[in-house]
C-alpha cells in the first residue's frame, strides 16, 4: 500500500469511506482512443494504471483497501494488451481485495453502509455519479432499517490535492528526471534549429528525443512559436516555417512516470540575438531570475506576481513600450497589454496542478510558498505584430523564459538548469552545435 493512501486514510477517518473512480479511455474518432492517461489523483494514491477501475477506502473496515478492476478477457487481451485483473491488482499495487468491475453496482449497499461521510467527487464520471446518487436516494425513501448509508458527502480533493501540493522525495526525483529530460531536449533543439527549418520539425526533435530518454510523452502540447508566432500565448499550430532574423519560443516538456515538467526558452533562428531582440530578453531575463530569488518559503503568491508585474512594467518603460509613472501604469493594468497572465503555477502530476493559491481565509488572502511545493516561473513580454504604438523594431517580438523551482527549507532548487538562458551561452551552443555538426559532414 502506497504511503500516500496511507497518510489519505488517516485524513478521512475511520467513519469514513472514500470513492475514487480511475479515467476512462476517450474516442479520438469513430472507433479508435487517445493514448490513455490515468486520472491524476487515481494515480497518486493508487499507482494502477488501467483505465475503468474504481478504489474504494474504508479506513475502520477490516478490509481498507478494496479495487474493482477489468477482469482478464484473452480475446480483449489479444486485441488490446494485458490487463492486471483481480489477482494483478492484489500482487501488485497492494489491493487488499479485488473485485471484477462488473460487480461494483450489485456491491455498492454493502460498501456505503456503516459510514458517516462518503469521500466522492461528483462531476467527474457521470455514470457512477448516477449510479451513487440513486443509490443513496432508494435509501432516503426506503428508510430500510437494517442500512446506514453515509449522511454526508465531502469532495476527496480537498485532501489530496494539498497532500499532492507538497511532493516527497520519491516524486521530486521523479520530477529532476523530467525536467533534466526536458532540457537536454531543448539544448538539442538550440544545437540543431536553423533558418528554413519548419516548426513541426522541431516538435518531432524534441518529442523523440523525450521518449528516447524514457519519457512516457509530452506533460503538454507542445509550443513551438517562431517569428509573430511566439506572440501567441498558446499557439499549437506547430507548422510554419522559420526564418532568418526571427526568434524561436519553445515552450515543451516531459512526462516522467506521472510528473510533469515545463519549460520555456526563447532564442534567435539563426544562433545570434538582435539588439532589439537582446533589449526584450534582458528585461524578461532580470525578471525571471528575481522572481526566482523571490520564490522561497514565507514569499506569497501575490507578492511574487506583483515583482514580476512592476520590474516588467519598469522594462517595458526603459525600451519605450509604455510611458508614464510605473504605479499608474501598473494601477491602470497598462502592463497586461504586452504581458497578460500570471508568473507562475503549481507544476506536479499535472503540469498545472493541484492546489489551492489562497489560504482558507478568502481569495483575497494569499497563500505563502511552503517546503516541497514546486512552482513554474515564467515572466514573458509579448509585442503584437500589428501593434501600431510599438516602436517598430519591436513589433512581433514575443518572449518568455520559464524554469521549475523547488521550495527547500532553506531556499530554492531550479529544477531546470540544464537547459541555459544567458544570451551568450545560447548563441555559444547555438553556434558550437553547428559548427560540430558541419565538421561531422565533413
Amino acid at each position: 500500500m502506497k504511503a500516500q493512501l496511507k497518510d489519505f486514510m488517516d485524513q478521512i477517518g475511520k467513519d469514513a469511506v472514500a470513492i475514487i473512480p480511475a479515467a476512462h479511455e476517450k474516442t479520438r474518432s469513430y472507433d479508435t482512443e487517445y493514448k490513455f492517461r490515468q486520472d491524476s489523483d487515481f494515480w497518486y494514491l493508487t499507482d494502477f494504471p488501467e483505465p475503468d477501475a474504481v478504489a474504494v477506502i474504508s479506513p475502520g473496515k477490516r478490509t481498507k483497501y478494496t479495487m474493482f478492476v477489468r477482469p482478464r478477457d484473452p480475446i480483449m487481451e489479444t486485441w488490446y494488451g494485458r490487463r492486471e485483473g483481480t489477482e494483478g491488482a492484489e500482487k501488485n499495487f497492494g489491493v487488499q481485495k479485488a473485485h471484477s468491475v462488473e460487480k461494483f453496482a450489485k456491491m455498492l449497499g454493502k460498501l456505503l453502509d456503516g459510514h458517516n461521510k462518503l469521500y466522492y467527487r461528483f462531476g467527474v464520471d457521470k455514470a457512477l455519479d448516477a449510479m451513487i446518487l440513486e443509490y443513496l436516494s432508494t435509501q432516503r425513501f426506503t428508510r430500510i432499517k437494517t442500512a446506514y448509508p453515509p449522511h454526508t458527502i465531502v469532495d476527496p480533493t480537498i485532501i489530496i490535492h494539498e497532500m499532492r501540493l507538497h511532493k516527497t522525495d520519491e516524486e521530486i526525483s521523479k520530477m529532476q528526471i523530467a525536467s533534466d529530460i526536458a532540457a537536454e531536449a531543448h539544448v538539442l533543439a538550440m544545437k540543431k534549429v536553423k533558418p528554413g527549418m519548419n516548426e513541426f520539425q522541431v516538435e518531432s526533435l524534441l518529442e523523440a528525443y523525450m521518449r528516447e530518454k524514457g519519457a512516457t510523452g509530452v506533460s503538454y502540447n507542445s509550443i513551438i512559436g517562431g517569428g509573430d508566432n511566439a506572440t501567441i500565448l498558446h499557439y499549437v499550430e506547430n507548422k510554419a516555417d522559420l526564418k532568418n532574423g526571427d526568434l524561436l519560443l519553445i515552450d515543451a516538456g516531459a512526462e516522467y512516470e506521472g510528473y510533469a515538467s515545463d519549460i520555456t526558452r526563447t532564442f534567435p533562428v539563426n544562433g545570434k540575438f538582435s539588439k532589439a531582440q537582446k533589449d526584450i530578453y534582458e528585461v524578461v531575463l532580470d525578471t525571471q531570475k528575481a522572481c526566482i530569488e523571490a520564490t522561497v518559503a514565507g514569499t506569497t503568491i501575490k507578492q511574487r506576481q506583483d515583482l514580476s508585474i512592476e520590474m516588467l512594467t519598469e522594462g517595458m518603460k526603459k525600451v519605450g513600450l509604455l510611458k508614464g509613472a510605473t504605479k499608474t501604469l501598473i494601477k491602470n493594468k497598462k502592463y497586461e497589454k504586452y504581458y497578460m497572465h500570471g508568473v507562475g503555477h503549481y507544476i506536479g502530476m499535472d503540469v498545472h496542478d493541484a492546489g489551492r493559491y489562497f489560504t482558507d481565509q478568502g481569495a483575497s488572502d494569499s497563500r505563502p510558498f511552503e517546503p516541497g511545493m514546486v512552482l513554474t516561473v515564467e515572466p514573458g513580454i509579448y509585442v503584437p505584430p500589428d501593434d501600431k504604438t510599438a516602436p517598430e523594431k519591436y513589433r512581433g517580438i514575443g518572449i518568455r523564459i520559464e524554469d521549475d523551482v523547488l521550495v527547500t527549507e532553506d531556499g530554492n532548487r531550479n529544477l531546470t538548469t540544464k537547459v541555459p538562458k544567458e544570451i551568450g551561452e545560447i548563441e555559444q551552443i547555438m553556434n558550437g552545435g553547428r559548427s560540430k555538426a558541419k565538421s561531422a559532414r565533413k
